[in-house]
């Protein structure tokens, strides 16, 4: 049983990475030993706090603000009518499905990072959300399909990018950079497609799709917010149980084998996974930018682990979501911004940033 959470999962008699101050416990007769780290566990708690306190603000202010204990009443079904409707029916949904949302884009680019060790690996850069984008518009402008059939256009996008991606990257194994210019490339060719679906579009249909391409919270609600749940209930177990592959394989392809991993298969199956969140998440609320690039490396600064800190890096995506939905909403009210937007600028900034330090 393997896969980094909260500082790692290892079983018992495996090398163990270094990472400051850490506890080991122990179960089924040493079968398996679980690694804590203190400050792992510290940054978790932090960005928990982060999360509810940026929860509570979403649900108190806004065009009709509510008192905290009307809000916890609600939350427990107490509420009148039209307290319980504005709680449950109309902020609860948005704010449920952008922490979802910020977790699974996260977690993909935490994987995409690890297996082509670059810290540009991530959905959006390597055109997998672009590809997402495209299977929805197929089906919003060319088929005609309501909102539910354009979220399984998008999962169905997402999935063949990132097959048509591995498979021509795939040329003597895969290698991480030929990996991130492959996908840089496909996701210019569905950019286009995509400018050419809107111009064939009508006016309302094209300006609707374009504040989706942006990645927008806005009016969503249970039917965006349940699927993703379901999506993260199944693939997130089986990121952690083999997250622990991911630490190997940054360390490079024969290091990896030496290990014992068998790194062709293991690169797949976790690419499978970060592709499917990463299509399951832009399904619910489209391309949130930058997420899943900023996300990681935030991360694994916090909490200064070697190893990819999966749980943390999930809990930091759901803070930066939250945190810049509220921030799109509140700032620029009354106008309701899409919550790609501040995303959009806050990796923007981290992107200029990262390129200057390589420079330097």
């Amino acid at each position: 049983m393997t896969g980094p959470a909260l500082g790692g999962f290892a079983p018992a008699g495996e090398p163990r990475w270094p990472s400051g101050r850490q506890r080991v416990r122990r179960f089924g007769g040493d079968a398996v030993s679980v690694r804590i780290s203190p400050r792992a566990v510290a940054v978790s708690v932090g960005l928990g706090v982060v999360i509810v306190a940026a929860g509570l603000v979403a649900l108190t202010t806004g065009d009709y603000p509510i008192p905290v204990g009307d809000v916890l009443r609600a939350l427990l079904g107490h509420a009148d009518g039209g307290t319980d409707f504005v709680v449950n029916s109309l902020r609860l949904p948005r704010l449920v499905t952008g922490l979802l949302v910020g977790a699974a884009l996260a977690l993909s680019g935490s994987i995409f990072q690890s297996v082509s060790n670059n810290l540009l690996g991530s959905p959006d850069i390597l055109g997998f959300t672009t590809g997402s984008a495209t299977g929805a518009l197929v089906v919003l402008l060319v088929l005609r399909g309501n909102a539910a059939e354009a979220s399984l256009g998008a999962v169905a996008g997402g999935l063949l990018t990132g097959a048509l991606v591995y498979a021509l990257s795939r040329r003597h194994g895969l290698a991480g950079p030929r990996l991130i210019l492959i996908g840089i490339a496909v996701g210019a060719l569905l950019i286009s497609v995509n400018s050419y679906l809107i111009t064939r579009a009508t006016l309302a249909a094209a300006v609707a799709a374009q504040v989706w391409l942006i990645g927008s919270l806005n009016s969503r609600g249970w039917d965006q917010a349940w699927p993703l749940a379901l999506a993260l209930v199944i693939l997130m177990p089986v990121a952690l149980f083999h997250g622990r592959r991911l630490a190997y394989l940054e360390m490079g392809r024969e290091t990896a084998q030496t290990l014992g991993v068998d790194v062709e298969r293991s690169r797949l199956l976790l690419l499978a996974v970060g592709a499917a969140l990463a299509a399951t998440a832009t399904a619910a609320a489209g391309p949130v930018g930058f997420v899943a690039l900023t996300a990681p490396p935030l991360a694994r600064r916090l909490t200064a682990a070697p190893a990819p800190p999966l749980v943390s890096t999930a809990l930091a995506g759901a803070a930066l979501v939250a945190v810049g939905d509220l921030a799109a909403q509140r700032l620029f009210a009354p106008v309701q911004l899409p919550v790609g937007v501040a995303t959009g600028a806050v990796g923007g900034v981290y992107l200029a940033a990262l390129l200057l330090r390589r420079r330097a």
